[in-house]
């Protein structure tokens, strides 16, 4: 049973004339005739009985006339979601996002993607950069955005800058007249940072190791944010992405860049290749691209 004899089955029944039935559907008395005996010898029984004068249903006939009904309901209303889906005018979307930058710059994007598509729904995750790929890889959202990540195999990456580490310091700190501060100068004071497996503490880790400088942590927190407050009390110094700049400064904080050595890093949209996003992920995945050049 298909929709095309739903469709001739129910126009029949409803005028009870294979004329006006065909001119209904714009089709010639034949091929309507054909296509109700497909549907009978499909469904195994007769569904309407014929003489020279008139049609009638069959008892099973008329138990198909509220079936074929909700059938073809669903159809229009299935087609019609899908119609509006390719036109951007329904649809939901989740991004996985580090939390520093679904704090800071990510609102800017959504707003500009709300204003072009007011009607597709965006959910945001923040989560740890790890955890951004997974959730990318495992297909649990189809856009992450996250330093660049070492080994992407199959996934895509999208980079929108680039991200230079700054030292934050509490106010009043005596680094706090310097324009730039070296790790040397700033590894004399309790140094906090975020705990493993984050990837900003592997990042500095191995950025000191390879400058051959030791670094000796005091405290470690699961937030960057959490890192922030720790050094606007006083309880020490940090290094953070230049992302998290807003929100160190409001929670009372200084910053400045860090030198010798310096840590760079990509920021970008981590996602499966293009071709398998949805049409609002690419939508959104051209507007993350369009804010952040």
């Amino acid at each position: 049973m298909n929709v095309k004899q739903v469709k001739a089955f129910l126009a029949v029944a409803q005028s009870m004339s294979f004329a006006n039935a065909a001119n209904q559907l714009h089709l010639s008395q034949p091929a309507l005739s054909l296509s109700i005996k497909s549907l009978e010898e499909n469904l195994g029984g007769k569904l309407l009985t014929r003489t020279t004068r008139s049609i009638a249903l069959t008892p099973e006939g008329e138990a198909l006339v509220s079936i074929a009904r909700r059938l073809l309901a669903q159809w229009e209303n299935a087609e019609d979601e899908m119609k509006q889906r390719f036109a951007l005018q329904l649809g939901k979307i989740t991004i996985a996002s580090m939390p520093s930058f679904a704090a800071s710059l990510l609102p800017k994007a959504i707003r500009n993607y709300h204003a072009s598509y007011p009607h597709i729904q965006v959910a945001i995750d923040d989560v740890l950069s790890d955890v951004v790929v997974e959730m990318v890889r495992n297909n649990q959202v189809e856009l992450g955005i996250s330093f660049e990540p070492v080994g992407l195999l199959e996934l895509a990456f999208y980079p929108l800058y680039d991200d230079r580490f700054i030292a934050i310091l509490p106010k009043g700190h005596p680094l706090e007249i310097h324009e730039n501060i070296t790790w040397e100068a700033l590894l004399e004071y309790n140094f906090i940072t975020l705990q493993r497996p984050s990837s900003v503490r592997t990042m500095i880790e191995k950025t000191l190791n390879d400058a051959n400088i030791e670094l000796n942590v005091a405290f470690d927190a699961h937030q960057l944010a959490t890192v922030g407050r720790m050094v606007s009390e006083g309880m020490g110094v940090a290094v953070v992405p230049a992302l998290c700049r807003q929100q160190t400064t409001e929670q009372g904080a200084i910053c400045r860049p860090v030198v010798e050595p310096e840590i760079h890093r990509r920021v970008g949209v981590i996602c499966q290749p293009r071709s398998n996003l949805s049409i609002a992920a690419a939508a959104m995945l051209d507007v993350l691209i369009e804010t952040y050049a």
